[in-house]
């Protein structure tokens, strides 16, 4: 996936008031870290980066669950038994749609997939019609790097 643009303040402050949330600094911390990435992370590693910047884990937590909630923020579950987040350009419209992921078993890498079409899964198909709404899809494999 493509590395979403830096949030300007100003439009973090707008998409929470569009939310009900009130503009917290850390709340908008949180959006601008997360509109600045290119993969799902975990609480670990936003409380990594934001800690240095005067926030507490417990903050980042309440936030990122809060940001999730109020459907500015994906979250995902990808097999290892760690929340992890994400922004995407469709949840900062209003839409709660995701993409697919590849998440490598040996170390742990997860790479963005945006050229799979997932269209028949998200529609009326056979496949739907059998399983339900398909909300999310992971691919799990061996990364490039721990194949060689």
């Amino acid at each position: 996936m493509a590395q979403l643009p830096k949030l300007a303040v100003d439009k973090a402050r707008e998409l929470l008031r569009d939310r009900g949330l009130r503009a917290t600094s850390s709340r908008i911390a949180v959006l601008q870290y997360l509109h600045g990435g290119t993969s799902p992370v975990s609480h670990a590693e936003v409380t990594e980066t934001l800690e240095q910047q005067g926030f507490e884990s417990s903050t980042i937590f309440r936030c990122l669950n809060e940001l999730a909630d109020a459907g500015l923020l994906l979250r995902m579950e990808l097999g290892d038994h760690v929340w992890r987040y994400e922004a995407s350009p469709a949840a900062s419209e209003g839409e709660n749609t995701g993409h697919p992921h590849f998440l490598c078993v040996d170390c742990g890498s997860i790479v963005c997939l945006n050229q799979i079409d997932l269209n028949p899964l998200k529609k009326k198909s056979s496949v739907a019609g059998k399983v339900g709404q398909v909300t999310e899809v992971l691919f799990k494999g061996h990364c490039n790097d721990c194949r060689e």
